[in-house]
Protein backbone atom coordinates (compact mmCIF):
# COMPACT_ATOMS: atom_id res chain seq x y z
CA UNK A 1 0.00 0.00 0.00
CA UNK A 2 1.43 3.28 -0.79
CA UNK A 3 1.55 5.94 3.13
CA UNK A 4 2.61 9.00 3.81
CA UNK A 5 3.51 9.99 6.76
CA UNK A 6 3.44 14.07 7.38
CA UNK A 7 6.02 14.79 9.97
CA UNK A 8 8.97 12.96 10.71
CA UNK A 9 9.43 13.63 14.25
CA UNK A 10 9.38 10.55 16.86
CA UNK A 11 5.78 9.30 15.95
CA UNK A 12 6.11 10.03 12.56
CA UNK A 13 9.48 8.20 12.07
CA UNK A 14 8.56 4.89 13.93
CA UNK A 15 5.27 4.69 12.22
CA UNK A 16 6.96 5.22 8.60
CA UNK A 17 10.10 3.42 9.17
CA UNK A 18 7.99 0.27 10.36
CA UNK A 19 5.17 0.41 7.94
CA UNK A 20 7.77 -0.10 5.16
CA UNK A 21 9.28 -2.88 6.99
CA UNK A 22 5.91 -4.69 6.04
CA UNK A 23 6.43 -4.14 2.40
CA UNK A 24 4.31 -1.22 2.24
CA UNK A 25 5.80 1.95 -0.11
CA UNK A 26 6.31 4.93 2.43
CA UNK A 27 6.87 8.35 1.68
CA UNK A 28 7.64 10.67 5.04
CA UNK A 29 7.61 14.75 4.26
CA UNK A 30 8.75 17.04 6.65
CA UNK A 31 8.56 20.89 5.81
CA UNK A 32 12.42 20.76 7.37
CA UNK A 33 14.54 20.10 4.38
CA UNK A 34 17.65 20.02 6.57
CA UNK A 35 16.50 17.42 8.21
CA UNK A 36 14.99 15.82 5.24
CA UNK A 37 18.71 16.08 3.73
CA UNK A 38 20.40 14.45 7.01
CA UNK A 39 17.48 11.80 6.84
CA UNK A 40 18.74 10.90 3.14
CA UNK A 41 22.03 10.83 4.48
CA UNK A 42 21.29 7.98 6.27
CA UNK A 43 21.46 10.43 9.83
CA UNK A 44 18.81 9.45 12.54
CA UNK A 45 17.51 12.72 14.10
CA UNK A 46 16.63 10.87 17.58
CA UNK A 47 18.10 7.91 19.25
CA UNK A 48 15.84 4.70 19.32
CA UNK A 49 17.04 1.23 19.32
CA UNK A 50 17.27 -0.79 16.16
CA UNK A 51 15.58 2.41 14.33
CA UNK A 52 18.63 3.58 12.54
CA UNK A 53 18.93 0.33 11.21
CA UNK A 54 15.59 -0.22 10.10
CA UNK A 55 16.18 3.07 7.91
CA UNK A 56 18.95 2.22 6.12
CA UNK A 57 17.92 -1.51 4.89
CA UNK A 58 14.21 0.18 4.36
CA UNK A 59 15.92 3.06 2.16
CA UNK A 60 17.89 0.52 0.31
CA UNK A 61 14.80 -1.15 -0.66
CA UNK A 62 13.15 1.54 -1.97
CA UNK A 63 10.31 1.27 0.09
CA UNK A 64 11.01 4.18 2.27
CA UNK A 65 11.42 8.10 0.71
CA UNK A 66 11.89 11.30 2.53
CA UNK A 67 10.94 14.18 0.90
CA UNK A 68 10.00 17.99 1.27
CA UNK A 69 7.19 17.68 -1.17
CA UNK A 70 3.89 16.99 0.67
CA UNK A 71 1.88 17.73 -2.78
CA UNK A 72 3.55 15.22 -4.34
CA UNK A 73 3.68 12.39 -1.31
CA UNK A 74 -0.57 13.12 -0.98
CA UNK A 75 -0.85 12.65 -5.04
CA UNK A 76 0.81 8.88 -4.59
CA UNK A 77 -0.84 7.80 -1.67
CA UNK A 78 -3.92 6.10 -0.77
CA UNK A 79 -3.45 6.80 2.94
CA UNK A 80 -1.88 10.54 4.64
CA UNK A 81 -0.81 10.16 8.57
CA UNK A 82 -0.47 13.28 10.21
CA UNK A 83 2.01 12.74 12.69
CA UNK A 84 3.26 16.64 13.10
CA UNK A 85 3.58 17.92 17.06
CA UNK A 86 0.60 19.14 19.35
CA UNK A 87 2.44 21.16 21.69
CA UNK A 88 1.38 22.21 24.86
CA UNK A 89 0.23 25.73 24.63
CA UNK A 90 0.28 28.16 28.20
CA UNK A 91 -3.18 26.98 29.47
CA UNK A 92 -2.17 23.25 29.14
CA UNK A 93 -3.95 22.68 25.95
CA UNK A 94 -2.78 21.39 22.60
CA UNK A 95 -1.98 23.36 20.31
CA UNK A 96 -3.23 22.12 17.08
CA UNK A 97 -2.40 24.98 14.21
CA UNK A 98 0.30 22.14 12.91
CA UNK A 99 -2.27 19.60 12.63
CA UNK A 100 -4.94 21.78 10.61
CA UNK A 101 -2.18 23.13 8.50
CA UNK A 102 -1.46 19.94 7.36
CA UNK A 103 -4.84 19.22 7.16
CA UNK A 104 -5.77 21.99 4.67
CA UNK A 105 -2.43 21.19 2.80
CA UNK A 106 -3.41 17.41 2.27
CA UNK A 107 -6.74 18.47 1.21
CA UNK A 108 -5.32 20.81 -1.54
CA UNK A 109 -3.49 18.07 -2.83
CA UNK A 110 -5.92 15.36 -3.58
CA UNK A 111 -6.79 13.50 -6.28
CA UNK A 112 -9.07 11.03 -5.49
CA UNK A 113 -10.30 9.30 -2.55
CA UNK A 114 -7.79 9.27 0.83
CA UNK A 115 -8.22 7.95 4.09
CA UNK A 116 -6.68 10.66 6.47
CA UNK A 117 -5.07 9.14 9.84
CA UNK A 118 -4.62 11.62 12.97
CA UNK A 119 -1.69 9.61 14.61
CA UNK A 120 -0.53 12.45 16.27
CA UNK A 121 -2.44 12.81 19.83
CA UNK A 122 -5.07 15.17 19.94
CA UNK A 123 -8.38 16.18 21.94
CA UNK A 124 -11.37 14.61 21.53
CA UNK A 125 -13.61 16.37 18.55
CA UNK A 126 -9.88 17.36 16.51
CA UNK A 127 -10.89 15.04 14.12
CA UNK A 128 -14.24 16.53 13.19
CA UNK A 129 -12.28 19.69 12.65
CA UNK A 130 -9.77 18.27 10.79
CA UNK A 131 -12.64 17.08 8.51
CA UNK A 132 -13.95 20.10 7.85
CA UNK A 133 -11.23 21.26 7.32
CA UNK A 134 -10.83 19.05 4.22
CA UNK A 135 -14.29 19.18 3.14
CA UNK A 136 -13.33 23.31 2.41
CA UNK A 137 -10.50 22.65 0.65
CA UNK A 138 -11.08 19.83 -1.65
CA UNK A 139 -13.84 18.51 -4.00
CA UNK A 140 -12.77 14.63 -3.37
CA UNK A 141 -13.96 11.69 -1.21
CA UNK A 142 -12.03 11.07 2.05
CA UNK A 143 -12.76 9.67 5.56
CA UNK A 144 -11.05 10.71 9.42
CA UNK A 145 -9.44 8.31 11.51
CA UNK A 146 -7.96 8.43 14.63
CA UNK A 147 -5.36 5.51 15.38
CA UNK A 148 -3.45 6.64 18.29
CA UNK A 149 -0.07 5.63 19.14
CA UNK A 150 1.12 3.57 22.12
CA UNK A 151 4.91 4.07 21.79
CA UNK A 152 7.39 3.68 24.65
CA UNK A 153 10.63 5.40 24.24
CA UNK A 154 13.28 3.35 24.01
CA UNK A 155 11.01 0.17 23.00
CA UNK A 156 9.30 1.76 20.11
CA UNK A 157 10.10 0.22 17.27
CA UNK A 158 9.20 -3.16 19.12
CA UNK A 159 6.12 -1.80 19.93
CA UNK A 160 5.12 -1.22 16.86
CA UNK A 161 6.73 -3.99 15.13
CA UNK A 162 4.37 -6.17 17.90
CA UNK A 163 1.71 -3.80 19.14
CA UNK A 164 -0.23 -5.18 22.06
CA UNK A 165 -3.12 -3.72 20.53
CA UNK A 166 -4.19 -1.17 18.19
CA UNK A 167 -6.93 1.23 18.36
CA UNK A 168 -8.53 2.62 15.45
CA UNK A 169 -11.11 5.23 15.69
CA UNK A 170 -13.70 5.26 12.25
CA UNK A 171 -16.81 5.90 11.39
CA UNK A 172 -16.91 4.62 7.77
CA UNK A 173 -16.40 0.63 7.04
CA UNK A 174 -14.30 1.51 3.60
CA UNK A 175 -11.87 2.84 6.25
CA UNK A 176 -11.81 0.64 8.54
CA UNK A 177 -11.27 -1.94 6.07
CA UNK A 178 -8.02 -0.37 4.87
CA UNK A 179 -6.67 0.54 8.34
CA UNK A 180 -7.32 -2.87 9.04
CA UNK A 181 -5.23 -4.44 5.95
CA UNK A 182 -2.42 -1.88 6.66
CA UNK A 183 -2.19 -3.39 10.40
CA UNK A 184 -2.84 -6.92 9.42
CA UNK A 185 1.14 -8.14 8.70
CA UNK A 186 1.77 -6.74 12.40
CA UNK A 187 -1.04 -9.49 13.87
CA UNK A 188 0.14 -13.10 12.30
CA UNK A 189 -0.30 -14.85 15.78
CA UNK A 190 -4.34 -13.47 16.78
CA UNK A 191 -6.00 -10.01 15.45
CA UNK A 192 -5.22 -7.39 18.65
CA UNK A 193 -7.37 -4.28 16.49
CA UNK A 194 -9.92 -2.68 18.14
CA UNK A 195 -12.57 -0.54 16.31
CA UNK A 196 -14.37 1.93 17.72
CA UNK A 197 -16.23 5.41 16.90
CA UNK A 198 -13.56 8.51 16.26
CA UNK A 199 -14.33 10.32 19.26
CA UNK A 200 -13.70 7.46 22.01
CA UNK A 201 -10.42 6.50 20.09
CA UNK A 202 -8.94 10.36 20.82
CA UNK A 203 -9.94 10.17 24.62
CA UNK A 204 -8.35 6.41 24.92
CA UNK A 205 -5.05 7.58 24.04
CA UNK A 206 -5.43 10.30 26.92
CA UNK A 207 -7.14 7.99 29.45
CA UNK A 208 -4.39 5.45 29.18
CA UNK A 209 -1.45 7.79 29.75
CA UNK A 210 -3.21 9.59 32.64
CA UNK A 211 -3.80 6.62 34.31
CA UNK A 212 -0.18 5.42 34.06
CA UNK A 213 1.16 9.44 34.97
CA UNK A 214 -1.32 8.62 37.75
CA UNK A 215 0.27 4.86 38.65
CA UNK A 216 3.47 6.63 38.95
CA UNK A 217 2.03 9.64 41.14
CA UNK A 218 0.04 7.52 43.62
CA UNK A 219 3.24 5.24 44.11
CA UNK A 220 5.85 8.24 44.86
CA UNK A 221 3.01 9.80 47.26
CA UNK A 222 3.03 6.37 49.49
CA UNK A 223 6.74 6.39 48.77
CA UNK A 224 6.91 9.66 50.56
CA UNK A 225 4.54 8.48 53.31
CA UNK A 226 7.10 5.72 53.66
CA UNK A 227 9.80 7.96 54.42
CA UNK A 228 7.43 9.66 57.18
CA UNK A 229 6.62 6.64 59.28
CA UNK A 230 9.57 4.24 58.40
CA UNK A 231 8.10 1.86 55.99
CA UNK A 232 10.00 0.23 53.39
CA UNK A 233 8.46 1.86 49.70
CA UNK A 234 10.30 -1.02 47.82
CA UNK A 235 8.64 -3.85 50.13
CA UNK A 236 5.53 -2.32 49.89
CA UNK A 237 5.83 -1.75 45.94
CA UNK A 238 6.35 -5.60 46.04
CA UNK A 239 3.63 -6.05 47.90
CA UNK A 240 1.33 -4.39 46.21
CA UNK A 241 2.16 -4.91 42.58
CA UNK A 242 2.33 -8.99 43.31
CA UNK A 243 -1.71 -8.73 43.86
CA UNK A 244 -3.29 -9.79 39.80
CA UNK A 245 -5.14 -6.52 39.77
CA UNK A 246 -2.84 -3.85 40.08
CA UNK A 247 -0.01 -5.54 38.22
CA UNK A 248 3.61 -4.66 38.42
CA UNK A 249 4.15 -1.96 35.84
CA UNK A 250 4.56 2.01 36.68
CA UNK A 251 4.77 1.39 40.53
CA UNK A 252 8.42 2.34 41.15
CA UNK A 253 9.00 5.44 43.02
CA UNK A 254 11.72 7.70 41.80
CA UNK A 255 11.66 11.57 40.53
CA UNK A 256 8.41 11.34 38.79
CA UNK A 257 7.06 10.85 34.52
CA UNK A 258 8.79 12.69 32.33
CA UNK A 259 8.68 13.10 28.47
CA UNK A 260 6.70 14.26 25.57
CA UNK A 261 3.40 12.33 25.98
CA UNK A 262 2.78 11.61 29.87
CA UNK A 263 2.86 15.56 31.34
CA UNK A 264 1.14 17.10 28.12
CA UNK A 265 -1.53 14.38 27.72
CA UNK A 266 -2.25 14.88 31.34
CA UNK A 267 -2.78 18.61 31.24
CA UNK A 268 -4.29 18.49 28.02
CA UNK A 269 -7.10 16.38 29.24
CA UNK A 270 -6.83 18.11 32.60
CA UNK A 271 -7.65 21.30 30.19
CA UNK A 272 -10.70 19.44 28.07
CA UNK A 273 -12.13 18.43 31.13
CA UNK A 274 -12.32 22.06 32.31
CA UNK A 275 -13.61 23.35 28.77
CA UNK A 276 -16.71 20.99 29.69
CA UNK A 277 -17.01 21.66 33.38
CA UNK A 278 -15.48 18.42 34.10
CA UNK A 279 -13.71 19.06 37.01
CA UNK A 280 -10.46 15.91 36.70
CA UNK A 281 -9.48 15.57 40.44
CA UNK A 282 -7.55 12.44 40.32
CA UNK A 283 -5.26 13.48 37.06
CA UNK A 284 -5.27 16.95 38.71
CA UNK A 285 -3.54 15.71 41.47
CA UNK A 286 -1.44 13.35 39.76
CA UNK A 287 -0.09 16.44 37.94
CA UNK A 288 0.93 18.18 41.45
CA UNK A 289 2.50 15.02 42.98
CA UNK A 290 5.04 14.85 39.79
CA UNK A 291 5.87 18.49 39.84
CA UNK A 292 6.60 18.32 43.44
CA UNK A 293 8.59 14.71 43.26
CA UNK A 294 11.57 16.79 41.78
CA UNK A 295 11.48 19.59 44.69
CA UNK A 296 11.35 16.48 47.11
CA UNK A 297 14.51 15.24 45.57
CA UNK A 298 16.73 18.87 45.82
CA UNK A 299 15.13 19.16 49.15
CA UNK A 300 16.77 16.07 50.28
CA UNK A 301 20.60 17.42 49.08
CA UNK A 302 19.87 20.72 50.73
CA UNK A 303 19.29 18.99 53.99
CA UNK A 304 22.00 17.51 53.31
CA UNK A 305 24.64 20.33 52.54
CA UNK A 306 22.53 23.63 53.09
CA UNK A 307 20.42 26.31 51.07
CA UNK A 308 23.71 27.48 49.92
CA UNK A 309 25.52 25.10 47.72
CA UNK A 310 27.86 27.37 46.53
CA UNK A 311 31.51 25.98 46.16
CA UNK A 312 29.79 22.22 45.84
CA UNK A 313 30.36 19.75 42.76
CA UNK A 314 27.65 17.40 42.08
CA UNK A 315 28.26 14.47 40.09
CA UNK A 316 25.04 13.64 37.81
CA UNK A 317 24.42 10.37 36.35
CA UNK A 318 21.67 9.90 33.51
CA UNK A 319 20.16 13.12 31.64
CA UNK A 320 17.63 11.24 29.63
CA UNK A 321 13.78 11.21 30.84
CA UNK A 322 14.41 7.61 30.92
CA UNK A 323 16.85 4.91 29.19
CA UNK A 324 17.56 3.82 25.80
CA UNK A 325 16.27 7.56 24.89
CA UNK A 326 17.98 11.06 24.03
CA UNK A 327 15.03 12.53 24.66
CA UNK A 328 14.87 15.19 27.97
CA UNK A 329 11.75 17.02 27.52
CA UNK A 330 10.29 17.06 30.99
CA UNK A 331 12.79 15.39 32.37
CA UNK A 332 13.46 15.38 35.71
CA UNK A 333 17.04 16.17 35.49
CA UNK A 334 16.37 19.70 34.47
CA UNK A 335 14.84 21.01 36.80
CA UNK A 336 17.02 19.54 39.72
CA UNK A 337 20.47 20.72 37.80
CA UNK A 338 18.89 24.01 37.47
CA UNK A 339 17.86 24.30 41.49
CA UNK A 340 21.18 23.11 42.28
CA UNK A 341 22.74 26.15 39.53
CA UNK A 342 20.30 28.63 41.60
CA UNK A 343 21.80 27.74 44.74
CA UNK A 344 25.28 28.00 43.66
CA UNK A 345 26.52 24.19 43.02
CA UNK A 346 28.57 23.40 39.82
CA UNK A 347 27.89 20.28 37.80
CA UNK A 348 29.28 17.80 35.79
CA UNK A 349 27.20 14.89 33.68
CA UNK A 350 27.12 12.10 31.70
CA UNK A 351 24.38 10.14 30.32
CA UNK A 352 25.19 7.66 27.57
CA UNK A 353 23.22 9.45 24.53
CA UNK A 354 21.50 12.35 25.54
CA UNK A 355 24.71 14.83 26.19
CA UNK A 356 24.05 16.72 22.52
CA UNK A 357 20.69 16.83 23.63
CA UNK A 358 21.27 18.38 27.29
CA UNK A 359 23.46 21.06 25.49
CA UNK A 360 20.36 23.09 23.97
CA UNK A 361 18.92 22.75 28.14
CA UNK A 362 22.13 23.74 29.82
CA UNK A 363 24.60 25.60 27.35
CA UNK A 364 28.11 25.95 29.15
CA UNK A 365 26.38 26.25 32.61
CA UNK A 366 27.59 22.55 33.30
CA UNK A 367 30.47 20.49 32.21
CA UNK A 368 30.07 17.33 30.28
CA UNK A 369 31.86 14.20 30.76
CA UNK A 370 32.66 11.41 28.58
CA UNK A 371 32.33 8.71 30.89
CA UNK A 372 30.07 8.07 34.00
CA UNK A 373 32.85 7.78 36.44
CA UNK A 374 34.85 11.39 34.76
CA UNK A 375 31.67 13.08 35.64
CA UNK A 376 32.37 12.05 39.60
CA UNK A 377 36.06 13.19 40.31
CA UNK A 378 36.68 15.74 43.03
CA UNK A 379 32.34 16.12 43.45
CA UNK A 380 31.31 16.31 46.46
CA UNK A 381 28.38 13.35 45.68
CA UNK A 382 26.71 11.78 43.22
CA UNK A 383 23.01 11.84 41.74
CA UNK A 384 21.73 9.23 39.92
CA UNK A 385 19.30 10.70 37.42
CA UNK A 386 18.09 7.90 35.21
CA UNK A 387 18.15 4.00 35.50
CA UNK A 388 20.19 3.52 32.45
CA UNK A 389 21.35 -0.75 32.66
CA UNK A 390 25.01 0.24 32.47
CA UNK A 391 24.62 2.25 35.87
CA UNK A 392 22.88 -0.12 37.62
CA UNK A 393 26.45 -2.11 38.63
CA UNK A 394 29.54 -0.01 39.41
CA UNK A 395 32.56 -0.43 40.65
CA UNK A 396 31.70 0.97 44.11
CA UNK A 397 35.27 1.13 45.82
CA UNK A 398 36.23 3.41 42.59
CA UNK A 399 33.24 5.47 43.33
CA UNK A 400 34.11 6.40 46.69
CA UNK A 401 37.83 6.76 45.55
CA UNK A 402 36.54 9.61 43.01
CA UNK A 403 34.13 11.58 45.21
CA UNK A 404 35.28 14.01 47.77
CA UNK A 405 32.65 12.39 49.85
CA UNK A 406 30.77 8.95 50.34
CA UNK A 407 27.61 10.33 49.83
CA UNK A 408 24.83 8.96 46.54
CA UNK A 409 21.61 10.59 45.92
CA UNK A 410 19.66 7.88 44.40
CA UNK A 411 16.72 9.29 42.48
CA UNK A 412 15.89 6.14 40.87
CA UNK A 413 16.46 3.45 43.97
CA UNK A 414 18.87 1.21 42.42
CA UNK A 415 21.59 -0.05 44.86
CA UNK A 416 21.27 -2.36 48.12
CA UNK A 417 21.10 0.03 51.03
CA UNK A 418 22.55 -1.80 53.13
CA UNK A 419 25.38 -2.71 50.91
CA UNK A 420 26.59 0.45 50.69
CA UNK A 421 25.69 1.07 54.16
CA UNK A 422 28.37 -1.44 54.88
CA UNK A 423 30.74 0.19 52.16
CA UNK A 424 30.88 3.63 53.98
CA UNK A 425 28.33 5.51 51.62
CA UNK A 426 25.42 7.58 52.77
CA UNK A 427 23.10 6.55 50.56
CA UNK A 428 19.83 8.51 50.02
CA UNK A 429 16.38 6.91 48.58
CA UNK A 430 13.29 8.07 47.30
CA UNK A 431 10.50 6.08 50.01
CA UNK A 432 13.23 4.93 52.44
Amino acid sequence: MQIAIVGTGYVGLVAGVCFADMGNEVICVDNNEEKIERLNQGIIPIYEPGLEELVKSNVLENRLVFSSDLDSAVKQSQVCFIAVGTPQGEDGSADLQYVFDVAESIAKSMNEYKVIVDKSTVPVGTAEKVANIIKANTIYPFDVVSNPEFLKQGNAVDDFLHPDRVIIGSDSDKATQIMQDIYAPFFRTGNRVIVMDVKSAEMTKYAANSFLATKISFMNEIANLCEKVGADAEMVRVGMSTDSRIGNKFLFPGLGYGGSCFPKDVKALINTGLENGCEMSIISSADKVNNKQRNIFIEKITKRFGENLEGKTFGIWGLSFKPKTNDMREAPSITIINSLLECGAKVKAFDPKAIETAKFYFGDKITYAKTSYEALENADSMLLLTEWNEFRRPDFEKIKSLLKYPIIFDGRNQYDSKRLKEKGFEYYQIGK
